[in-house]
């Protein structure tokens, strides 16, 4: 049985850094594309970075380009999020999903994950 457990959030300033990671159990890791999406109260869920298994390439979201930084560690079968120079529109309920079927043109979208954890607040304030 596949599941995430998502860790590190919490609450910062503005211009902090929290580092979230997300732990896989039940699943061959290396086999496993990961995902970050997040869901401010009022919004819907959005996509935040991602990390293919099958070509290592990590899109981010406009929103946190150059701020934000996903890495996928196999060998413990977790993947971070690190998120420098926060923002309080940054707060969110932070959820990792994972998928090992996910495709190159789909890795942006919540259709394209199968496994779910149940979310990390992260809280920002000015």
């Amino acid at each position: 049985q596949v599941q995430l457990a998502e860790s590190g959030g919490g609450s910062v300033q503005a211009g902090g850094s929290l580092r979230l990671s997300c732990a896989a159990s039940g699943v061959t890791f290396t086999r496993y594309s990961m995902a970050w999406f997040r869901q401010a109260p009022g919004k819907e869920r959005e996509f935040v970075a991602a990390i293919s298994q099958r070509t290592g390439s990590a899109p981010v979201a406009d929103s946190v380009k150059g701020r934000f930084t996903i890495s996928k560690d196999n060998a413990k079968k977790i993947v971070i999020l690190q998120m420098n120079d926060l923002k309080p529109e940054d707060t969110a309920l932070y959820y990792c999903a994972a998928s090992q079927t996910v495709i190159m043109s789909q890795l942006r979208c919540q259709s394209g994950y199968n496994y779910w954890g149940p979310g990390t607040q992260v809280t920002v304030s000015s």
